[in-house]
This record gives structure tokens, C-alpha cells and sequence, in this order.
């Protein structure tokens, strides 16, 4: 059995929950940080179910769940990735100062490349599974001119009918072009979102993510360059999703092989949206990718 424990973590503009779990037997494998942005720790539950044989560390980002932002606070890629480094370096006291492998998932497979740029000292591998790069697709000017679309209607209609423009976005297995703008903007009813604005703001994917993510370029030169073991990975579902044409963009750009997972986007959780995922199946795959 693993043992859980539950820290906190003061950084600038925000305080960070992290969880440590570490085996009952030593494993003789590096720390493991698992990671996503916006999805929490708890999303990674089912997948730690599969990892009791190293160290691992998750945390909350930056303003969800357990973890608070300032008023003044800031959302940015780069913030995201310092917060990776902080939790890190905290949390070496329980797992040990060497070099950690990272998994690292959709927001967060892009938020953690500055941390690899910044800190390779720190990382052995990493494994980014489907960033959604918008700098690196051939269809980012349109992309970008949607999530602006959604970030004017989180601000003006809430959370609801953003959200339903997100989850049509997630959905097109191909790149879009200017006639997607066009088109009338779904129903929040239909995918059971509210209908109804409750005047609450402050959503990490709606009015953080979108912000940043689609304006952030890597720092490709650097990320070739690295001592740091960098992995991009997809999904072998949903072929031609923004976030899988991301991973397949940085596979391209560094010149390496693209890493497949078992499952879709998620493909490490088992839910209602996704219950042909194997949680035991991508715990085994990630095992076999970190092995090298």
C-alpha cells in the first residue's frame, strides 16, 4: 500500500496543494509527477491506482479545487510551469533529490515545456500527451479566433454556453477553416450544461487556459537541444483532435516518434463520456514509455 500525504505550497500569486504518495516497497524507479492543467489530482485517481510501485507527486493547478489564487493572481504557461518547479523542489524531502519523470496531460503537456527549457537538471522524462499547441497547427490563426470567441462568451454569458462552444471545439476531427466561425453556436442544454449565467467567473480552462495556451510558442531550439528525454504522445481515438494534431506537431518539430496510449484524450480515466478507457492499460504503457 502507498502512503498519502497532503501538503501546501505559498507561491507568487497562489497557494498549492500537492499529494505525495510514496510505495510501500521500494521500486528502485524515479519520483513521478503526473500532472494536467486544468484537471486536478483527483482526475488522475484511477490512473494512481496503476502506479503503486515509485514515488508519486500530483497537485492541484493554480485556482481549482484545493488550490487558491490571489485576487491579484496570475494564470500564464510560464507561472504553470514555475509552479511545477516549486512542488518539485518542496517535495524532495519525501521522494529524494534526483532528476523526476513527468506525466504530463493536455494543458499541462504544454505548461510543463518551460520547466524542461528552464530546469532540465531537474527532469528525466518527460512525457507531454496531447498538448494542445496551438503555435504549432496549421490551422492556429482560426483556432485562435475561436477561443477568443469563447473567452467573450464566458465573459458575457457564463459558464454554460462557453463551456458548449469548448466541447464542439474538442470535438472536429479536423483542422477548421473561417466557415467554423460561422456557424450558430450549440446549445448548452444539449451537452447538460446551464443555461442560465449565475454571474460566476474565475474558470481555470475558460478564463485561464484559453487565455494563454493558444499565444504561447515553444522555445523549439531549446527543446531539441535538451538534456531532458521528451516524449510527445497521443491517443490511439480521435484521430485529427486539436490536442492530438498538437502532440503529432511537437513529435514533428523535434524530429522524433510520436508515442501512442491506449484510449482518447483522457484515456487514463474510465468515466461516463469515456468508458472503454483502460486506466490499467495506459498505467502499463506509461511504465513501458518511462522504461525508455
Amino acid at each position: 500500500m502507498s502512503e498519502l500525504s497532503t501538503h501546501t505550497l505559498d507561491v507568487p500569486g497562489a497557494v498549492l496543494t500537492y499529494d505525495v504518495r510514496r510505495p510501500g516497497a521500494p521500486g528502485g524507479h524515479p519520483p513521478l509527477f503526473v500532472l494536467g492543467s486544468p484537471m486536478a489530482a483527483s482526475g488522475f485517481t484511477q490512473l494512481l491506482d496503476h502506479l503503486d510501485d515509485r514515488a508519486v507527486i500530483t497537485y492541484d493547478p493554480r485556482g481549482t479545487e484545493r488550490s487558491t489564487l490571489a485576487p491579484d493572481g496570475e494564470v500564464s504557461v510560464e507561472l504553470h510551469a514555475d509552479d511545477f518547479h516549486r512542488v518539485a523542489r518542496a517535495a524532495r524531502e519525501l521522494v529524494g533529490d534526483g532528476p523526476v519523470d513527468v506525466f504530463a496531460s493536455s494543458g499541462g503537456a504544454v505548461n510543463v515545456l518551460p520547466w524542461v527549457v528552464a530546469h532540465p537538471d531537474e527532469l528525466g522524462t518527460v512525457v507531454a500527451h496531447e498538448p494542445p499547441l496551438w503555435a504549432l497547427l496549421e490551422d492556429r490563426e482560426v483556432q485562435r479566433k475561436v477561443t477568443q470567441d469563447i473567452v467573450a462568451t464566458y465573459e458575457r454569458d457564463g459558464f454554460g454556453p462557453a463551456m458548449a462552444k469548448f466541447i464542439q471545439l474538442s470535438m472536429q476531427g479536423a483542422p477548421l477553416t473561417e466557415d467554423y466561425l460561422t456557424q450558430p453556436a450549440p446549445d448548452p442544454a444539449a451537452f447538460g450544461l446551464p443555461t442560465e449565467d449565475d454571474g460566476s467567473r474565475g474558470d481555470l480552462l475558460l478564463d485561464g487556459n484559453m487565455r494563454a495556451l493558444p499565444w504561447f510558442e515553444p522555445d523549439l531550439e531549446a527543446l531539441r537541444a535538451t538534456s531532458v528525454r521528451l516524449v510527445p504522445a497521443v491517443g490511439e481515438l480521435n484521430p485529427g483532435t486539436m490536442p492530438r494534431r498538437g502532440g503529432e506537431a511537437l513529435a514533428a518539430a523535434l524530429g522524433v516518434e510520436v508515442i501512442t496510449f491506449p484510449g482518447d484524450h483522457g484515456g487514463f480515466a474510465a468515466n461516463e463520456w469515456s468508458p472503454g478507457n483502460d486506466p490499467a492499460a495506459f498505467a502499463a504503457r506509461l511504465r513501458e514509455v518511462l522504461a525508455g
